[in-house]
Parts: structure tokens; sequence; C-alpha cells
């Protein structure tokens, strides 16, 4: 099996020293920049927009995973892979015509991801799981950072990851909300491949050795 990831969330960083925060995840043992971009209209919440991402890719030197939190995402597909996305993830809830989104996502060369909410069922996404590079299961309600994790996680993880093999498909499991290390193997053994962490690790005191610490529990 492949190494597990780990994606600290930037919406936990300290906006007042983002470069010395991007420079420390730069120089850790983290392997993606998890950036949720939130609306206020798909979620109560209003993160930032492209002027912050775009001081955030100038520093960054990992994987750009951004995460939409918006409604009618297409609009602004071109725009997130001129800004320096790697990755693009599109909730499933706010897309009437996902699989056309997520060719649109692949034509300007970025990867395409699908975020679902708690209450949205992995068994959706059957018939598109093999257009689909990462699925973002959503481990608590999106929009504010600091929530607990939802238990049900574990075994939408365990269904996804049967989805996956039965369609032959190469999506990997990303999880998002409440990941600590407490939970962290757990999830990595049922199903996840990628873990972003945001008040956990910004909130910490040694960051780069929570961050190590993590990634060596997801990968024990």
């Amino acid at each position: 099996m492949s190494k597990k990831l780990i994606a600290p969330s930037v919406l936990a960083a300290d906006f007042g020293n983002l470069q010395r925060d991007i420079e420390m995840v730069n120089n850790s043992e983290a392997d993606w920049f998890h950036i949720d971009i939130m609306d206020g209209v798909f979620v109560p919440n209003i993160s930032y927009g492209m002027p912050v991402l775009k001081a955030i890719t100038k520093h960054a030197k990992k994987t750009i995973d951004v995460h939409l939190m918006i409604v009618d995402p297409d609009r602004y597909i071109k725009e997130f892979a001129q800004l320096g996305a790697d990755i693009l993830t599109v909730h499933y809830e706010a897309c009437t015509h996902l699989h056309r989104t997520l060719q649109a996502i692949k034509a300007e060369g970025m990867k395409a991801g699908v975020a679902i909410n708690p209450h949205t069922s992995v068994d959706l996404l059957k018939d598109v799981i093999k257009d689909i590079d990462v699925v973002l299961v959503m481990s608590v309600n999106p929009g504010f950072g600091g929530q607990s994790f939802i238990e049900n996680t574990f075994s939408k993880v365990q269904r996804l990851k049967e989805i996956i093999a039965m369609n032959n498909a190469t999506t990997i499991i990303e999880i998002d909300g409440g990941v600590t290390d407490k939970n962290a193997a757990e999830l990595a053994k049922a199903g996840a491949d990628v873990l972003v962490a945001g008040s956990f690790v910004f909130k910490a005191e040694d960051q780069p050795q929570t961050i190590k610490n993590l990634k060596q529990i997801a990968n024990s």
C-alpha cells in the first residue's frame, strides 16, 4: 500500500504570519497544502479568495489541494488552474452536472476531486468513480474548523474503498475534519489515503513534530 499523506489545512494557520506558516509546512513532513475556499452561500462561512491563494501558491513548495465549498464552482475552474491548484475538489451537493465539471477540471490539467458532506451517501459516486481522482469525505459539517469528528466516517470510508475496488478505479480517499492522533490510525486502517488536519496541527506547540507524529501513526 502506498504511503498515507498528511495535508495541513491552511484555514487554521495564522493569517498575520501566513508566510511563516507556509514555510513551516514546506519544511515539515507534510505532503499537501489543503486550501478551503468558502463563499458564505454553500457553507455558512467565508474563508479567503483568490488573492490569498495567490500569496500561498507563491511560497508553497508542495501539492496545492484546493477544496471549493462554493455554489456553481464551474465559473472558476480556469482561474484556480491559473493560480496553481494541483487538485481541485468540488462538492457533490453543489454540482448539477458533476461529470461535466470533472471533465472541465481535468481539461485544465488539474486532478479532479469530489467532496461529500456527512449526510451524503458514497454510493452516489458509483457512476463517476472512475472519473474522480480524489474523494474528500467530510468528517465534520463543512464551514468551520475545530469541530468534532463524526464517527460514521469510518464505515463510509470502508464502503467507498469497496466501490473503488469494484470499479477498478485509482481514486484516493481524503478525510477532512476533526482528524487527530486519536483517529488517524483507524482512518488509515479503514482505507483513507490522505488526512487533512487543521487546528490539530496549527494550534500545536510543536507543529512540525505534530505533523511527523500524525504521519507515523497513519503509516504504522
